[in-house]
């Protein structure tokens, strides 16, 4: 049996040529599955409408998949990170103004709490100053990629439970918030809401909220996007069902959380 002639080393070029091969060769598959992915997603069907519609329904379903991952890891004991006053932006960012455009009607403004039970609250904001008064810094997230550090006052969510009674509410699932005109409504789930940063806001930068930034009262929930940040809020609701989310109907996720 004769011996095999040993093989000769590959040159340089070769082996950058064999390098480049593989290389393509992965890049193309790689390519082609991304591909073949983002086609069979924009060739699926969109989500049924019901409290959110918008979405392709493969997406929508990862959507809410990954919430129900992050809420078995949520806990009031992760805050958000906060910063000395001086950092905040003097010039806060404005984005939209739907549900919230021109002066608001301060004379008759009253945030209206429904309970689940159909009883309703009718609190001034007055009401509301005579809490105890908390304030924030934080960084204030966008889904549109942008974020500013921010500083606002107002009152605790959980403060406002407590003062108003409305402890039992947060035996249920969701918070509702509307505005005044319900052109723009969130749905929140209720440890999100009963985070111990959340605020019913009525300042910003110390001074009294402007129109374009929700006067007279917001919401500043910073486990959330802002997109959940509610400004000019003229009722509370509390369901275990979702409640409507303007977004949601949009294609955007529910959750929205960080």
């Amino acid at each position: 049996m004769k011996n095999k002639k040993p093989k000769k080393p590959l040159t340089i070029e070769q082996k950058i040529n064999r390098r480049t091969f593989v290389s393509f060769g992965t890049f193309a598959l790689l390519s082609g599955a991304a591909y073949g992915g983002w086609a069979w997603l924009k060739n699926s069907p969109k989500e049924m409408r019901t409290v959110t519609a918008g979405a392709k329904a493969p997406l929508r379903r990862a959507l809410n998949k990954t919430e129900l991952f992050f809420r078995n890891f949520f806990s009031n004991n992760n805050l958000v990170k906060t910063y000395p006053k001086h950092m905040a932006a003097k010039v806060v960012r404005h984005n939209s103004d739907i549900g919230s455009a021109g002066q608001p009607d301060l004379q008759n403004w009253k945030l209206v709490v429904k309970k689940q039970s159909g009883e309703i609250l009718n609190i001034t904001l007055d009401d509301l100053k005579s809490l105890p008064k908390t304030e924030i810094v934080f960084d204030f997230k966008c889904v549109e990629g942008w974020d500013q550090i921010s500083y606002w006052g107002g009152v605790k969510f959980t403060d406002f439970i407590k003062h108003f009674n409305l402890e039992d509410q947060t035996q249920l699932a969701y918070v509702g918030l509307a505005t005044p005109d319900k052109k723009y409504y969130v749905g929140l789930d209720m440890p999100s809401a009963m985070h111990p940063q959340t605020l019913l806001a009525y300042e910003v930068n110390a001074r009294p909220l402007p129109p374009k930034h929700g006067q007279p009262l917001r919401l500043i929930i910073p486990v959330k996007y802002g997109i959940k940040n509610l400004k000019r809020i003229g009722s509370i609701t509390f369901s275990d069902q979702r409640p409507p989310d303007y977004w949601a109907e949009q294609g955007y996720d529910y959750y929205s959380g960080l």
